[in-house]
């Protein structure tokens, strides 16, 4: 999945972490694809799972939670 960084950075700053933003900001290029920087993600504190789950608003798990009856 390819994001702006600009959304990275966002998630980051909403949950406190300016310091974590300011690496990303550093170390990540404008556009991300969460396959090929994984390693820099990690690193950073997030996962693709959560980076999905951030840009979908939180739909995905709960779609995936009434597939499976939750």
């Amino acid at each position: 999945m390819q994001l702006d960084k600009s959304v990275i950075l966002d998630l980051l700053h909403s949950r406190g972490a300016p310091d974590k933003a300011e690496i990303a900001d550093a170390s990540l290029p404008d556009k991300v694809d969460t396959e090929t920087h994984a390693g820099l993600l990690e690193k950073i504190g997030l996962s693709p799972a959560e980076l999905l789950e951030h840009v979908a608003g939180g739909k995905a798990g709960n779609a995936l939670g009434s597939l499976l009856g939750r």
